[in-house]
């Protein structure tokens, strides 16, 4: 069956209004969130190869359109200790209700990957990553030059990729953003403590 975007509108419109409205409080943010998922639905059209997950695929763009929205409030969770303890319920509620899943199920073994790599690749993942810290000042703070700083974290990345490559199987969307995430073996990076 050959699906348009009307057709879509018709048969998915009133549930995914529902679906929002459940996730964002803010009726007409549910309506703005509603339209960007059929402009993306509108572009992509062509990219749905089969019919039979048109269902599946719709619910996909508008859990990541989403996701986005949240992005773009711009919690900063580093400052998490700030927020007035309501706010903080409420960022929890967010948190219950975006469906991050297999992004979670991932970045939960991250640091223990990132440990498992030699030290200078790690340290400069950690610094970089988690700290925050320019690869310029990676340099100064490792007194190295700012091109061995740039080659530890292209390497580390690179060292990290493919441990994540031979423990699990990634599936991902048009946009890079992981969907569903299988492990290949039993030292997944989400099952490592």
């Amino acid at each position: 069956m050959e699906y348009s975007t009307e057709k879509i509108w018709e048969e998915f419109s009133l549930a995914l209004r529902s679906f929002i409205s459940h996730r964002i409080s803010n009726s007409s943010q549910v309506e703005d969130i509603l339209q960007d998922v059929f402009v993306k639905i509108h572009s992509n059209i062509d990219s749905l190869k089969e019919s039979t997950k048109i269902r599946s695929w719709v619910y996909q763009i508008t859990r990541n359109t989403i996701i986005d929205y949240y992005r773009k409030q711009k919690i900063k969770f580093e400052d998490i200790d700030e927020i007035p303890l309501e706010e903080e319920e409420a960022i929890n509620k967010i948190n219950e209700m975006v469906e991050l899943e297999p992004v979670q199920k991932v970045t939960a073994g991250l640091r223990g990957m990132i440990d498992d790599l030699p030290e200078k690749y790690s340290q400069a993942l950690y610094l970089v990553e988690f700290e925050g810290l320019t690869q310029v000042e990676l340099a100064n703070k490792l007194g190295i030059s700012v091109s061995g700083a740039k080659s530890r974290v292209q390497r580390g990345r690179r060292l990290l990729k493919d441990s994540l490559m031979k423990c699990c199987h990634f599936e991902f969307d048009r946009y890079g953003t992981i969907i569903n995430v299988r492990p290949v073996c039993c030292s997944c990076c989400y099952q490592k403590k």
